[in-house]
């Protein structure tokens, strides 16, 4: 029997796009690695080793220093059989576990329906930036989504409650007639007021925080900030959700794919950093995932769409290392020109979802999948 946990955080960090995991954790001892990628290739004397065969990039000194600390865990050759090279298939597929059919609902959605069966908090599962990922979809499930947390607000511009729920009413007797009467007018205003309640819980998070930590000035350093903001706050938030773009690397990569890892890098570095000063990090888990790599063999100046890639754990109850085993580069062993994957990522989820939350995957994830030990 799996029992709940009560306090544990999982702050998941989507990478769009398809990231580079051979240009993350470099294979820089396999000859093959520069055959294959020639003018992309990092230079062996630019490799932070973590053993004698793998070895993050410069540009990824804040990972290898968190690597070196013990708080991540590297899953090597992550995807699913017959991988899709579609951007909106591929990633569809990791927000649902669902890789025959389309699917209606999300791996956290679900999760957050678990979490939170009565609907209690609002603020449960909290995602950063424009839109909902579809990862955090399903059905009675309330999902607050903040785009810019310093002027986040619904209604903002009404100052009274009464009125706010006023003008919320009238918007469901509208709507309510076009869409649809009973269940469905009930739903809108339901998900309204906890929308409401959300909004208004969420405007005390910005004064309740002070940090030393200087965050860069760039997307995904501005959403951990928020992250580490709401999260501070301790407002009950169970589940956030965070992307970073920008990793569909057909051409530039070069000068690309190492600015934009060494963003994502520095600003994980900083949220914990924060996090730690604050004594909030204990409970706080880091997912971090793109939704295939990348081709093993260049194209001249990027990569194409892949197969394998990898995945990244960081908190500080991780046990870090590297687990699953790292994709053969022969091409005998290649899944037609790809890295073939060699660990399914609803394992990785099964993993988080019981080890971490206390949550039976099963139905979930549908099916049982091999888990990792990454936590002490």
């Amino acid at each position: 029997m799996v029992i709940q946990k009560t306090n544990e955080v999982l702050v998941v960090v989507q990478l769009s796009g398809g990231n580079d995991f051979m240009n993350t954790v470099v294979p820089y001892t396999d000859h093959s690695y520069y055959d294959f990628r020639s003018s992309l290739a990092i230079p062996e004397e630019s490799i932070l080793s973590i053993d004698s065969e793998l070895g993050f990039p410069e540009f990824a000194r804040s990972f290898f220093t968190e690597f070196q600390n013990g708080k991540m865990a590297i899953v090597q050759g992550i995807g699913y059989p017959n991988s899709s090279r579609s951007h909106f298939r591929g990633m569809d597929i990791w927000h649902t576990c669902v890789p025959e059919t389309i699917a209606d609902e999300g791996w956290l959605g679900k999760t957050v329906r678990d979490l939170d069966p009565q609907k209690e908090n609002p603020l449960t599962a909290v995602s950063i930036g424009q839109g909902l990922p579809r990862a955090l979809s399903a059905k009675n499930v309330t999902i607050t989504s903040v785009a810019d947390l310093d002027n986040y607000g619904l209604m903002s511009d009404l100052d009274d409650m009464d009125m706010k729920h006023q003008t919320l009413n009238a918007f469901k007797n509208i709507y309510g007639q076009a869409i649809g009467t009973g269940l469905v007018r009930d739903y809108i205003a339901s998900t309204g007021l906890d929308l409401l309640r959300g909004a208004e819980i969420l405007k005390k998070a910005p004064e309740m925080y002070s940090s030393e930590v200087e965050y860069a000035q760039n997307p995904i350093a501005r959403s951990l900030k928020d992250v580490a903001r709401i999260h501070i706050a301790g407002l009950g938030t169970r589940i956030f959700y965070a992307q970073h773009g920008g990793y569909d690397t057909h051409a530039n990569e070069g000068p690309v794919h190492p600015k934009l890892i060494s963003e994502l890098s520095q600003a994980v570095s900083d949220f914990f950093q924060d996090l730690r000063d604050h004594d909030a990090s204990e409970n706080v888990t880091m997912l971090i995932f793109t939704e295939f790599g990348r081709r093993v063999r260049s194209n001249g100046s990027g990569t194409d769409h892949g197969a394998g890639g990898g995945a990244f754990i960081l908190g500080d109850h991780i046990d870090g290392g590297l687990y699953a085993e790292y994709p053969s580069l022969s091409l005998k062993d290649q899944d037609n020109g790809d890295l073939a994957f060699t660990y399914d990522f609803r394992g990785l989820y099964s993993t988080l979802l019981e080890q971490l939350l206390g949550i039976d995957p099963y139905p979930i994830v549908g099916g049982n999948y091999e888990q990792v030990d990454i936590f002490q």
